[in-house]
């Protein structure tokens, strides 16, 4: 049998650019500007592309998804008075009046953690009562052990049940990191996209969570396996509710503040270098006169720093992250001990190594990595852990360049406040670097690291 002709490698191809315009609420495409605009109801950004060969037609849609969402800083978000909670996600100041002059109540289903709960439970629904909401209060164990897709399966059901407006009744999650992802993974599932709001109640889902649009559950004993990229309608923040948590979790959401600080910003890391035990002992309350300087900033510059890597790339089209640093390994060291770390602290231990990496490499001094480890410890986090072997750190690089393009793509720092992103760290200076770690740390306490400067005012939070 001889051989097929290959086909021509450029055939000729007919392309055209449609407009898709709506007219008496039927939709259709249009060649560029033919149709009179006094007679189109609306014109789509979207574009459709249709192209001729002779292997026969080619439609491409292109249509841009655009999500708005707030990040709202409130007091007393439990106040029968304030309605933040209810209306506060609403963009449109004319739909908030007109709710507000309608006898109608409003229908609100809420997830809250359960530990939450047995704190906030009794205000949250005199507050709900006060306001003549119609409610669904569903208190959940959200630990990282039960990030489940069954977890997030029973709030759909639940949801169901209770029978809400999928547009206009948005879904409330209050609770920690983990609350909020299931909670933001359930209402992307529930009728394709129902909108959800996130009430942060601990410091790392303040600054980190509630800020961007993953929402996840782990599956295959992977952390965050399963999930979607489905921004909240909102996110309302109460620094209040910081009063309640333990001090381990205030240490636990101080391990995000200090990562953006070493990618970014040299003044946060001098804030929680010489400050951190007082952040800790008043749980970062700005109504202690004695650290209104510090709190406040603080918190508010983690939260900006965090939303300018994330604003750009919601959907992480660019793996190239700064946000990912602490997280090349924590993950697999976070499901290997569940639950004995949580996860500010495995990533911690993950930014710890990869500090000695850094210094390693010769992109931070000795004296600039004795300053981060003596800030670590004293924010009391840990900065080695047994099981973050170098076993573990070689399978979790390996995992990275398996789903990131063939890349490792290892963000490091390269100064105190400045950071880039490395792909070809050779393996002998990992190793060198585990030894180091190891040798220098692995007690998790050092007596002969340096004390952090006792400065008498906090510096400027300029960049």
């Amino acid at each position: 049998m001889g051989k097929v002709p290959l086909e021509k490698s450029n055939p000729k191809e007919k392309k055209t650019e449609f407009s898709l315009v709506r007219v008496k609420n039927t939709w259709h495409r249009r060649l560029g500007k033919q149709d009179n605009t006094d007679t189109v109801d609306s014109v789509s950004d979207a574009k459709l592309y249709e192209s001729t060969t002779e292997k026969g037609t080619t439609w491409t849609v292109v249509s841009p998804i655009v999500f708005t969402y707030k990040i709202i800083e409130t007091h007393n978000l439990l106040d029968a008075r304030n309605d933040t909670l209810l209306l506060g996600h609403m963009t449109d100041q004319q739909q908030v009046e007109d709710i507000r002059e309608l006898s109608k109540p409003l229908k609100r289903f809420i997830v809250v953690d359960q530990e939450v709960y047995k704190i906030y439970g009794s205000k949250l629904i005199a507050y709900l009562e006060a306001n003549n909401v119609i409610y669904k209060i569903l208190a959940l164990p959200t630990t990282e052990e039960n990030k489940s897709i069954e977890m997030a399966l029973k709030i759909v059901e639940e949801v169901n049940n209770f029978s809400l407006d999928r547009r206009r009744e948005p879904i409330i999650a209050m609770g920690g990191g983990v609350c909020l992802d299931i909670v933001g993974l359930a209402a992307s599932l529930y009728r394709r996209r129902t909108p959800y709001i996130r009430v942060p109640t601990t410091l790392l889902s303040y600054i980190d969570v509630s800020v961007g649009a993953k929402t996840g559950v782990n599956f295959a004993n992977c952390k965050n396996k399963l999930g979607a990229y489905i921004p909240p309608a909102a996110a309302f923040l109460d620094l209040s509710f910081i009063r309640t948590i333990p001090r381990r979790h205030i240490s636990n959401g101080l391990a995000e503040m200090l990562k953006m600080a070493l990618m970014k910003h040299k003044c946060l890391f001098e804030v929680l270098e010489k400050h951190g035990p007082m952040l800790l002992d008043t749980k970062l309350q700005a109504d202690n006169s004695s650290c209104v300087t510090a709190t406040s900033p603080a918190t508010h510059v983690a939260i900006v720093t965090m939303l300018e890597e994330l604003a750009p790339n919601l959907w992480e089209d660019d793996l190239n992250r700064l946000v990912d640093f602490g997280h090349l390994v924590s993950p697999a060291l976070e499901m290997t001990v569940l639950p004995s770390l949580l996860h500010g602290e495995a990533v911690n231990i993950d930014m710890s190594y990869m500090v000695y990496v850094s210094q390693e490499s010769g992109l931070l001094t000795e004296e600039e990595k004795q300053r981060i480890i003596s800030c670590m410890l004293g924010l009391e986090l840990p900065v080695w852990h047994e099981s973050c072997t170098m076993e573990l750190i070689e399978k979790s690089l390996q995992d990275r360049v398996k789903h990131s393009g063939g890349l490792i793509r290892m963000p490091l720092p390269v100064g105190l406040g400045q950071a880039e992103i490395f792909n070809n760290t050779p393996y002998e200076i990992l190793r060198r670097a585990y030894e180091k770690w190891h040798y220098e740390l692995s007690s998790s306490v050092k007596t002969d690291l340096p004390t952090p400067p006792n400065a008498a005012s906090l510096p400027s939070f300029g960049k």
